[in-house]
């Protein structure tokens, strides 16, 4: 009878050390991944599975391209509630410049929206160089949802970056300026909104955009002024990155 005892007693601390281990294997399991035909944008909508933002871009701020010299004083700024979409414009200025110009093309920019379009502001967010280097465009705060005045209809919501230059049909987008971008995308992107590849819904504010006032349309994360709005803008050689630049933001996410 002793040695049955004994016995049973080895049984049942096999038993419970099994148990443990089972448990343990539970917490040491990864998440699993979104398999292929998921919704992604779905998986990562608010209170889902955590935040997405990439690491903040070294920005340069408005005071060292001198964007007070003009001599308008920006207004009070609107905000929105996030950021839920990027809009990807270029500055139709030349191309082929030396970087240590581009202070004063912005200056030359925000004269033309201020004086020539009677803006309150360059309606930017943020410009981006051939080199790769990323300026304050629009005052308010470059880590807040500033809305700017960049696509009417979709100002709401939305971060317009602008790549300095012309992109048209047959010209080279440079490569610094291109991962300059998907990494200002990926930061500025709402950490718990859509994947940058899928699409989002956003309300028309404009009977002239493409889609009539209070219309819901449905916009690519990353999309070209002409998603929104009757225009060319922002070329069709840097149109033609956009899936490039949606992939490289949503690979930063991930870190």
């Amino acid at each position: 009878m002793r040695h049955t005892g004994r016995r049973r007693s080895r049984t049942a601390v096999s038993v419970t050390v099994l148990a443990l281990l089972a448990a343990a294997s539970l917490w040491l399991v990864p998440a699993a991944a979104p398999q292929p035909g998921t919704d992604v944008a779905q998986a990562r909508a608010p209170g889902g599975n955590g935040r997405h933002r990439g690491a903040r871009p070294v920005i340069v701020p408005r005071t060292a391209w001198r964007a007070g010299t003009i001599g308008t004083a920006p207004p009070g700024v609107r905000y929105a509630p996030a950021v839920k979409a990027a809009v990807i414009h270029h500055t139709s200025t030349p191309n082929g410049y030396d970087c240590a110009s581009v202070p004063a093309t912005l200056r030359d920019l925000y004269a033309g929206h201020a004086y020539g379009r009677h803006w309150d502001d360059i309606g930017y967010n943020f410009l981006v160089d051939a080199c790769g280097t990323i300026y304050e465009g629009r005052a308010g705060g470059v880590d807040r949802p500033v809305i700017g005045a960049h696509t009417k209809g979709f100002n709401e919501g939305t971060v317009g970056i602008a790549a300095i230059g012309t992109f048209d049909s047959g010209e080279r987008v440079p490569e610094p300026m291109l991962d300059a971008i998907a990494r200002l995308v990926a930061w500025k992107l709402d950490p718990r909104g859509p994947d940058p590849r899928a699409s989002v819904a956003l309300v028309s504010t404009h009977d002239e955009a493409r889609y009539p006032k209070g219309t819901k349309a449905l916009l690519p994360v990353v999309g070209g002024h002409a998603d929104g709005y009757a225009t060319r803008c922002p070329g069709a050689a840097l149109y033609a990155k956009l899936p490039d630049i949606s992939a490289r933001a949503a690979r930063m996410q991930r870190g």
